[in-house]
């Protein structure tokens, strides 16, 4: 079997919607078998990721997250990615990292996005000024052409500049962006809490998306008690996130309130209920949606 290798060149082939489309369509398939291991070295992550959707395929994904790379001008978050045939297990195909990454975490966040936001959201605040706040601006003018952006981040020359490459708006106040936005999402690496539930109005969705390690929040206890709480699965978030997995052991979050993840969205429940209702979902990005990703980067290769 000859092995694919895709690279970036393929990616003036994708798009947003249809990308969302097709995490969408993937969870109508048997569930995906999912398996994370972690290892960490002070703020040094690895993470070696897998998935095995019946009849669709398998993939590993194997991801380092230095953060101090950027100090010397490196990616922080770097990786490789297989994608074994179903049938016979012989890898089929190499995906580049950062074009799955890019692709998979924005596109899975949308997807949300484009269940429990309001349709006429307009004012859209990402925290964070980093790679994946920069994908997260595509994705939402792509399916909200309305989409007026604002970008936050922890030094507001950071905003600045990701806000003039872009063509939204920096903002210095964080209290002020989060209680006029309609649609927010937060891709820092933050460990504490930094966006506060008192700040947010009725009716806004919130995207969580950059904590991925046990010791990392992004939100506080407030905004997840003041919310219907969503996830893209509850397999790669609940216990193994600190957004999820802090509250839960304080008894803060029950593992109950949260509503639905995406292998509940063949019954509707994955859905806004009310125009004023405050809605989060958080982004664990596990192997099984890099899978679905990669099968759709394929396709359109």
């Amino acid at each position: 079997m000859s092995v694919t290798f895709i690279g970036p060149e393929v990616e003036a082939r994708l798009d947003w919607i249809g990308l969302s489309d097709a995490i969408e369509a993937a969870h109508s398939l048997p569930r995906a078998q999912v398996s994370d291991s972690f290892l960490y070295r002070g703020a040094d992550t690895l993470l070696n990721r897998a998935a095995w959707i019946d009849g669709f395929g398998l993939l590993v994904k194997v991801v380092t997250v230095n953060p101090g790379n950027g100090a010397t001008g490196l990616p922080a978050v770097n990786g490789a990615v297989n994608v074994m045939d179903d049938a016979t297990g012989q890898l089929e195909a190499m995906v580049d990292f950062h074009l799955l990454t890019k692709w998979k975490t924005a596109g899975d966040s949308l997807l949300a996005t484009r269940k429990l936001a309001r349709p006429d959201a307009r004012r859209f605040l990402i925290c964070g000024a980093g790679n994946v706040a920069r994908s997260m601006v595509t994705a939402y003018r792509a399916a909200f052409p309305q989409a007026e952006i604002s970008i936050w981040n922890r030094t507001h020359a950071g905003a600045q500049a990701l806000a003039d490459a872009v063509g939204a708006t920096a903002v210095p106040d964080l209290a002020d962006a989060v209680a006029g936005a309609d649609v927010i999402a937060t891709t820092t690496m933050a460990t504490e809490p930094y966006l506060r539930g008192d700040w947010i109005a009725p009716g806004t969705h919130l995207d969580l998306i950059g904590a991925y390690r046990p010791d990392m929040r992004e939100v506080d206890d407030v905004a997840l008690q003041k919310a219907r709480v969503f996830c893209d699965a509850r397999a790669t978030t609940v216990h193994h996130i600190g957004e999820f997995r802090d509250p839960v052991a304080r008894g803060v979050l029950r593992e109950e309130d949260i509503i639905a993840d995406y292998y509940d969205l063949p019954s509707g429940c994955f859905a806004r209920q009310s125009a004023d209702e405050i809605t989060i979902s958080k982004n664990g990005g596990g192997a099984h949606l890099d899978l679905m990703t990669a099968r759709y980067i394929l396709s359109r290769a």
